[in-house]
């Protein structure tokens, strides 16, 4: 199939699927006339994909991760512990939206909004911006 029916199928985009052959993650076949011809296993490899890259790992992580569903002598702990160190990433990420939210909470709850020029926002900003 072409890959606009492949993008179809897998839920991708065409531009993100020739990234991901430039990048060396998917090779689909090539017909004759140099069109490229996804199969079956090219569509699991790109839902593979898809998926993973929903769930933030990044580019190198779902290579490792295609590597280790592919290799049927893998152990899960190598897996475990891929996942691990992405939740670990993922929950360093929370913690400092967290601590942006609540800096924010509170520079909103200090400003009064009125017609005052004073603003305790942009003082926090340009005081940030000296440091």
């Amino acid at each position: 199939m072409n890959i606009s029916e492949a993008g179809r199928r897998a839920g991708l985009p065409a531009k993100t699927i020739r990234f991901y052959e430039d990048i060396g993650l998917i090779q689909p076949a090539r017909m004759g006339n140099g069109y490229r011809d996804f199969s079956e296993e090219d569509l699991h490899r790109l839902a593979f994909l898809r998926r993973a890259r929903a769930l933030g790992f990044s580019v190198e992580e779902c290579r490792q991760l295609l590597g280790l569903y592919q290799d049927r002598t893998r152990t899960s702990a190598d897996v475990k512990r891929l996942a691990r160190q992405h939740l670990q990433r993922v929950d360093d990420q929370l913690a400092e939206l967290q601590q942006m939210r609540a800096t924010l909470a509170h520079l909103i709850q200090a400003c009064s909004g009125d017609q005052s020029p004073d603003c305790p926002i942009l003082a926090d900003l340009a005081q940030s911006a000296k440091g």
